[in-house]
Formats: C-alpha cells, sequence, structure tokens
C-alpha cells in the first residue's frame, strides 16, 4: 500500500460524502470489491491494489472510532494502528460476510484446498470507575465460548466412526459456478461447506465438535479509555470449526459516571462551588484533582460561569497524545439560611450597594426610572 503522505482520501476512495451512513459505506465498498476482485481480473495488478484500498478505507469507515479519528485528525489520527490487512486473503476473512455466497462467502481456496474458515468472534464486557480509566487496569472477565468436545475430540463423529468425504464437491465445501467474467463460488449445499459428511454424530456434542465453556481472562485495558470503546484480545474467540484462525474476543468498556467530575475527550470539567465573599475578595481554594488536591488561586471579582483550566490534569490519551486538562468552572452557593451575625453583615451591605451603587447596577436602577416614568406620562394623557 502507499505510504501514508501518498493515500488517497478514505471517502474519494469509496466515492461517497463525509456524511455517509453505514449503510451507504458498506454498498459503495461491496460495489467496489466486485468491481476489482482479484477473480475477476486475474491479470490486472492495479486492480488488486484498488481493492486492498478499498478494503483499508471500509474497515476505517465502518468503523465509529477509527471513523471519528479519521475525521478529526486524517491518516495520522491512524499512525500506529495500520491496516491489518498483510494480503488479499485476509480481506477476505474481514469482509467475507459482506458478499454473501458471492466469491464462497469472501473466501478463497488456499493453495487449491478447501477453504478454512476463521472462528466467529466473541464480546466480553468491562465496567471501570473514572480513577481506573485514567490510570488503567487489568480486569478479570468471564464470557462463554466453545471448546473441543471430550468425547470425540472435536470430530464431531461418534468414537470409532469416522466423517465422509462429501460427494457433491470432492471435499472441497464449495461448489462453483460461472456468472458473466466472475466466478461465482457458494458453500456447498450437501455438507453446508465442511467438505465432509457426519453420518454417526457425537451424542455429546450432536456432531458440532465443540461444547459450551465458560472462560476466564485477565483483559489489560489501557490509561484514558473512554467509556464505549473496546480492547481486541486476538485468538480468544470462538475456534474454527475446521482448523483455521480462532476468532478474536472484543472486551467492550464501560465508565461509570463520576460523583464529581463530568469528562468531554480528554477533559475533566468539575464545578466548584463558591462563597459571594470568596468571588468578590478572591481566594485560594484547595480542589480534587485525579492525582490529589491541587491549590486553585481564584483571583478577586471572579464571575459566576468563570472556568479555569489545570494543565494536564485530565485523563491520557490511550494513543499515547498529550494529558488533558481539568477545566473548573465556577458558580456562587447561596446559603439557604443565615446566622444573626451574617443577615446583619449582609443588610449592611445592602445599604452600601444602595448608596454606592456599581454602573451596571446604576444603568440598571436608572432604566427602570426611565420605564415607570414613561407609563405614568402616558396614563396622565389618557
Amino acid at each position: 500500500m502507499a505510504t501514508m503522505a501518498q493515500k488517497r482520501d478514505y471517502y474519494e476512495v469509496l466515492g461517497i460524502s463525509r456524511t455517509a451512513s453505514d449503510r451507504e459505506i458498506a454498498n459503495a465498498y461491496r460495489k467496489l470489491a466486485l468491481k476489482y476482485h482479484p477473480d475477476a481480473n486475474s491479470d490486472d495488478e492495479n486492480a488488486t491494489v484498488r481493492f486492498k484500498e478499498a478494503a483499508e478505507a471500509y474497515e476505517v469507515l465502518n468503523d465509529a472510532e477509527k471513523r471519528a479519528r479519521y475525521d478529526q485528525y486524517g491518516h495520522a489520527g491512524l499512525e500506529g494502528g495500520g491496516s491489518q490487512f498483510h494480503d488479499v486473503e485476509d480481506i477476505f476473512e474481514a469482509f467475507g460476510g459482506l458478499f454473501g455466497d458471492l466469491f464462497g462467502g469472501g473466501g478463497r481456496r488456499r493453495g487449491g484446498g478447501r477453504r478454512q474458515r476463521r472462528g466467529a468472534d466473541v464480546r466480553c464486557d468491562a465496567t471501570l470507575d473514572l480513577e481506573e480509566a485514567a490510570r488503567g487496569v487489568t480486569k478479570t472477565v468471564e464470557f462463554a465460548r466453545s471448546k473441543a468436545c471430550g468425547t470425540c475430540g472435536a470430530t464431531g463423529v461418534t468414537p470409532g466412526s469416522s466423517k465422509q468425504t462429501c460427494s457433491r464437491c470432492g471435499g472441497r465445501g464449495q461448489v462453483v459456478q460461472s456468472a458473466g467474467i466472475l466466478r461465482v463460488q457458494t458453500a456447498c449445499p450437501a455438507c453446508q461447506g465442511a467438505g465432509a459428511i457426519i453420518s454417526d454424530p457425537c451424542r455429546d456434542c450432536r456432531g458440532q465438535g465443540y461444547t459450551p465453556a465458560k472462560v476466564t481472562l485477565d483483559v489489560a485495558i489501557p490509561a484514558g479509555v473512554d467509556d464505549g470503546m473496546r480492547v481486541r484480545l486476538p485468538g480468544e474467540g470462538e475456534p474454527s470449526p475446521d482448523g483455521g484462525p480462532a476468532g478474536d474476543c472484543y472486551c467492550f468498556v464501560s465508565v461509570r459516571k463520576h460523583r464529581l467530575f463530568e469528562r468531554d475527550g480528554s477533559h475533566l470539567i468539575l464545578r466548584l462551588p463558591m462563597t459571594y465573599t470568596q468571588a468578590a475578595l478572591g481566594a485560594t481554594i484547595q480542589v480534587p484533582t485525579l492525582d490529589g488536591p491541587y491549590d486553585l488561586k481564584v483571583p478577586a471579582g471572579t464571575q459566576p460561569g468563570d472556568v479555569f483550566r489545570i494543565r494536564s490534569q485530565g485523563m491520557p490519551d490511550p494513543r499515547g497524545g498529550h494529558r488533558g486538562d481539568l477545566l473548573v468552572q465556577t458558580y456562587i452557593e447561596i446559603p439557604k439560611k443565615l446566622s444573626a451575625e451574617q443577615e446583619t453583615l449582609l443588610r449592611e451591605l445592602a445599604e452600601l450597594e444602595h448608596s454606592d451603587v456599581t454602573p451596571h447596577r446604576k444603568s440598571f436602577l436608572k432604566t427602570l426610572r426611565d420605564y415607570f416614568a414613561a407609563v405614568t406620562e402616558s396614563g396622565e394623557e389618557d
């Protein structure tokens, strides 16, 4: 594939707008994959390049997280991730399902033999506190996954029996038909793509070769992970039904709502209550951060809604970028009950403000006087 600097825009590759829906992305990729499919362009090396390019674009734009990074940072936002496709076979493994039975469900025969199917992916879930998400954590998760049947050794047949090669497909698992210039491969209807027939299935696994099992794994979750992100565990999914590679397990992360902090990407937001006197006179207030207390200097005359930025006290970037900031937003906390002394002092302050009002207050009072004078004059004329 071309280097990052030479890569075309992924939306341009698929011929779609930047607001395209998931269905539009899939349809665009399907059309290009059929157009540049290696089986239909065996003598055209450029077609293979276009085929890989379309798959790479689809891989990114079909993933909400990758698409968001790409929309914000372009190809640079995907550095280090790279494409998972090393050859055309990897593309068939990943996206074969988009084509239904066309090209054998996306798979191809390796070395002329029967295609080995990849195991299915599985899901597990992990719930974190914000503090755990900030520093990274290892979580123990449980999920269901198949294991080889102990009775038949994953063969699916009763011990002492054996599978019979499918006579219809000759053990290949696929039948081939011609459709114009394309070869259309479909799973053999007689053996369902297995290449063999089981006449005496194992009673314990009912011919499947595998039985359900509960799996426990420790998942290393990187610092800075956000709610809804997922961690890929390669090879921890379902085993292949015919000796191919196992699927993957995806651990979906949920982050609990914090009682103090709100999250905005890599930044944290803290709403800080202040008294009227602290805001008017200025103060040094101890505020919480994920790393411990921090002395925040609030200047005199601070207004409700003012925001103070504490650098590098937000969340780490799970991709290794800069740590976010803590944004402290102030608001004035009005006491519901006052002591006698507090009430006396506030009444004295109110009297002072009435005789020596601020410019804003004076302007407001003048507006009120002018309004009432105008209303009075109008009433007298009537």
